[in-house]
């Protein structure tokens, strides 16, 4: 069975989409609904913008969700999904991709989700940090007592085995690294980004955002939608909203999403857009399964 899968933020380099574009009718199309939609040409940035032009969460989030949909749409008859999925970010690329949102639709609510972020990002200075090489349930004790004694601090992306990245105020996550480091961590980097995504600190962009999900249509897929929020499968248009909403406050449960994937009979993974992040944490937690990455024109 076949599964495919979308990138979230991080993923976006310069340059990006810029071979699609060029190559494919339908593309340029979306490229340029894309411009008119955000009100700023994302097309300039992608293709010819710098990596720090990119950073920018108001441009990254609609970057990458629209090189990841406009990807599935150029498969065309090749897209034929037996579930989806999305990592954070992704998450949104995947409904589209399933049929649960229009195109248009998706990318408002990826440009209202990336400007409520970073509102609330710069309402309190906030960071992320990634533990490798420590089991999850010591990185869970260790921010559940940080969070107890310091401030903020939760697990917040269940990447694959071993890779666990931390959300919360700076202080905290700071005093976690040093407490995780000491508990036999190999490794606790603290990540470029604006906040802490994925934590309680995200709750003004939640209450932005749910909003605008609720007034948005969606469908029943076309096939089953794993979330983030439980790692589920799901396939009722209510259900999904409320995962949605729930997304940017809860944990993002990759892991748990790729095994139920497996567990469901996916063999092939098809990692669409920007990158080939999800092909690394995926081919640690299903080692026996084939991964193909498209990201551009001679992929497709």
């Amino acid at each position: 069975m076949k599964a495919f899968v979308f990138p979230g933020q991080g993923a976006q380099f310069p340059g990006m989409g810029k071979d699609l574009y060029e190559s494919n009718a339908e593309a340029r199309a979306l490229f340029e609904k894309a411009n008119e939609i955000l009100g700023f040409d994302i097309m300039n940035i992608m293709f010819n913008g710098t990596a720090d032009e990119l950073k920018q969460t108001r441009v990254t989030q609609p970057a990458v969700f629209l090189h990841s949909v406009v990807t599935a749409i150029c498969l065309g008859d090749k897209f034929q999904p037996d579930m989806v999925g999305g990592h954070s970010l992704g998450e949104f690329s995947a409904l589209v991709a399933a049929g649960a949102l229009n195109f248009e639709d998706g990318l408002r609510l990826v440009s209202a989700r990336a400007q409520a972020m970073q509102k609330a990002c710069e309402a309190q200075p906030s960071t992320m940090a990634a533990i490798i090489g420590l089991a999850d349930d010591a990185v869970e004790k260790i921010c559940a007592e940080v969070n107890a004694e310091v401030g903020t601090c939760v697990p917040a992306n269940y990447n694959n085995p071993g890779q666990l990245v931390i959300s919360g105020a700076v202080e905290a996550v700071g005093e976690a690294c040093t407490r995780l480091k000491a508990a036999g961590a190999k490794r606790a980097l603290p990540l470029p980004v604006g906040g802490a995504f994925h934590s309680p600190l995200m709750q003004p962009a939640k209450d932005e955002l749910q909003a605008a999900i609720e007034a948005t249509e969606f469908k029943t897929p076309k096939c089953p939608v794993y979330q983030n929020v439980d790692g589920k499968a799901h396939t009722e248009a209510a259900e999904i909203k409320a995962n949605l909403i729930a997304q940017l406050t809860a944990s993002v449960r990759w892991t748990q999403e790729v095994q139920a994937m497996l567990a469901a009979g996916a063999t092939e993974f098809t990692e669409c857009g920007p990158g080939k992040a999800l092909q690394g944490m995926i081919a640690k937690i299903a080692k026996d399964c084939e991964g193909i990455t498209i990201q551009g024109a001679t992929d497709l």
